[in-house]
């Protein structure tokens, strides 16, 4: 007998008798039954892992290899087996570690572990140092003060000894006293002193900021000191808070002052006289704004100055006029140069061999505004624009060592000279490979730089003989981590003036050849290709700095007299060449279109009656010594010629 069709739809959707059944998604179930766990895939018709009840590493090893096989989603695997996403990503991670006995590790926290992170151990020590005291940090982090002193113990803390800071103006408190600058206390306090906490180094303590605020957010008697004229810089001060905007950008500061930027600066140029923002902090906001992408002072109008401000640890960051304000009062100390060059030297010290090769390249800094600048070609737009260009030095790793600007984009030619002075004041008498390009191709300055005491690298300048197919060879070598290949071809060159150089010249896939000169001779041929080819580096310094720091922006619009004595080219010599070279077109013009001049036709026919031993067609003496009478002095070819008959 049929069933009626409500019967027949209502049996599709009956629930199972079996209660120990769990449905983990539409292909998986999972079954348990007489102390046994069966997982079945494709509607519970194909058993895919058996295992017993107890059998913690089985049930583990089932719950990754669901979600392995893509049999089912983690928060799926999580509800059907009782636990959480996070035991599955847990037992996911051990089993790519350590397999099937890594699953098997009993629980509780694992031996040999340090139960505090390194995360929370930084912010013991950062608490600590502030001045909290154990059971604050302890509250604070929501652990034992047991656990806060064990920790302290481990990494050598000691404790310091407390003192009385005595809080006062020196002579700026006495109010008859006026311009002078506000300073600490004559003898500062033991705990100021570098031996008083074995925590901190000399430098960290020496000339350490003050501050008459107590809230950070409001540096009323500061200002009221910097407007009066006694406070040379604002102390930082930073209040606690979250969710602060870019506070990443503070872990910059001890690679900043590691550099020694605030030490040069303060040797270089002193102070900048008395000012809330006073050097270090006008250096600290150029530096962190430039790290935050902030690319130049008009658009620290974009960002609010609060905010900015707890990242400095004052109370709002200066305004652009400010900052311009700043930035001019440093120019007027023209003292840029020196700056730099005590940079390049604490760099230089620290650099060792890297400084082995040194690459040196012009950066053309394009002008769009209205002066009238002289121009240069800009190689990545393939034109002629308003600009100036600066001479990059970098090192062997890309990393810039100093910079100088040259005079009316003066050339490669012209500025490697005075490069190689500034190099030779920073290494010493040290000997050193320039790698440069095309631009600086001069017998006469590879002259002077061998003379030098430098070696030279660079791509030799067509036009140039190509070397036949039979010198190549392979050489293939692992160079910083990379395995590099090269056909290449090893030969020695002999220049104009009797120049002997080495020429390494590269064979691309498509047939081109690359030559490379040098005077290295004691480096494979192999290393001399990698150094060149690495010149690289220096082009991408040059496009990361253009895109991220906008390195061709101009931060003011000052205009700078040129010098007086520099020589340029006359203009008016400038136009007088140019209106020759159009006459010598237009010559050259006419004589290809009617052909050759007298003077040209006069030779040919001297040059063909030599030849032939004879005279010209139709000419005789006569009509020779007629002409020759005719023509005021000037004689034609067959009078010459009749006359060295009688001769002979």
């Amino acid at each position: 007998m049929a069933k009626p069709p409500q019967a027949e739809q209502h049996s599709l959707f009956q629930r199972s008798d079996h209660d120990d059944l769990i449905v983990v998604n539409g292909r998986c179930h999972l079954r348990t039954q007489d102390g046994h766990r069966v997982i079945s895939i494709s509607g519970a018709r194909i058993p895919l892992f058996h295992y017993a009840v107890g059998d913690h590493v089985a049930e583990a090893h089932a719950m990754v290899s669901l979600f392995e096989l893509g049999w089912a989603e983690q928060r799926e695997v999580a509800r059907a087996f009782g636990c959480t996403e996070r035991t599955v990503r847990r037992d996911q991670r051990r089993f790519e570690d350590g397999g099937l006995a890594a699953l098997g590790r009993k629980g509780g926290y694992p031996k040999g572990r340090a139960r505090v992170p390194d995360s929370r151990m930084q912010r013991i020590l950062r608490l600590k140092r502030a001045g909290q005291s154990t059971r604050e940090i302890a509250r604070t982090l929501g652990i034992d003060e047991k656990a806060v002193r064990k920790q302290l113990r481990r990494v050598g803390w000691v404790e310091r000894p407390t003192v009385q800071l005595q809080l006062g103006l020196g002579a700026a408190a006495d109010p008859n006293l006026s311009g002078s600058a506000v300073s600490p206390p004559a003898e500062p306090p033991p705990a100021a002193c570098a031996s008083a906490d074995p925590n901190l180094s000399a430098e960290a303590v020496e000339d350490l900021p003050w501050s008459l605020d107590a809230d950070p957010a409001n540096r009323v008697l500061d200002r009221f000191l910097a407007f009066l004229g006694l406070l040379g810089d604002a102390a930082p001060l930073f209040r606690s808070g979250q969710a602060i905007p870019r506070a990443g950008v503070l872990l910059a500061i001890p690679a900043l002052i590691d550099s020694g930027i605030f030490e040069i600066a303060r040797s270089t140029y002193g102070s900048i006289g008395p000012a809330f923002y006073g050097l270090r902090t006008t250096l600290t906001t150029l530096l962190l704004t430039a790290l935050l992408r902030i690319k130049r002072p008009e658009a620290f109008k974009e960002h609010s100055p609060p905010d900015l401000g707890r990242l400095l640890g004052l109370d709002r960051a200066p305004e652009v006029k400010t900052v311009r304000r700043k930035l001019r009062a440093l120019a007027r100390f023209s003292r840029a140069a020196s700056f730099g060059r005590a940079l390049a030297e604490r760099r230089a010290s620290r650099l060792g061999r890297a400084l082995g090769f040194l690459y040196v390249d012009g950066h053309v800094r394009v002008y769009h505004g209205e002066r009238d600048l002289p121009k240069a070609h800009v190689t990545r737009m393939r034109l002629a624009f308003p600009a100036t260009t600066d001479y990059w030095v970098n090192d062997a790793r890309g990393d810039p060592l100093f910079v100088i600007t040259a005079q009316a984009n003066a050339g490669m030619v012209r500025m490697l000279p005075k490069v190689l002075g500034e190099i030779r004041r920073l290494v010493g008498k040290r000997r050193l490979t320039v790698v440069f390009d095309r631009g600086g191709w001069s017998f006469k300055l590879f002259r002077d730089i061998l003379d030098a005491k430098f070696d030279l690298l660079t791509y030799r300048k067509a036009p140039f003989r190509r070397v036949r197919l039979k010198h190549f060879e392979r050489h293939t070598a692992t160079i910083a981590g990379r395995r590099v290949e090269y056909y290449l071809a090893d030969q020695s060159i002999r220049l104009k003036g009797g120049l002997r150089l080495r020429q390494v010249t590269r064979l691309s896939q498509g047939g081109h050849q690359t030559p490379i000169l040098t005077s290295r001779r004691d480096l494979s041929a192999m290393a001399i290709a990698f150094r060149m080819f690495e010149r690289w580096r220096q082009e991408n310094f040059f496009k990361y700095l253009r895109e991220e720091f906008a390195l061709d922006a101009l931060v003011d619009y000052d205009v700078e007299p040129d010098d007086a004595s520099r020589e340029i080219p006359n203009p008016a010599r400038k136009a007088i060449n140019e209106r020759l070279r159009e006459a010598t077109t237009e010559m050259n013009r006419l004589k290809a279109e009617y052909g050759f001049d007298a003077a040209m036709k006069m030779k040919d026919l001297q040059a063909f009656a030599r030849r032939n031993k004879s005279r010209p067609t139709g000419c005789s003496k006569r009509s020779a010594r007629s002409s020759s009478s005719r023509t005021s002095g000037r004689k034609s070819p067959c009078a010459f010629r009749s006359a060295r008959s009688r001769r002979r």
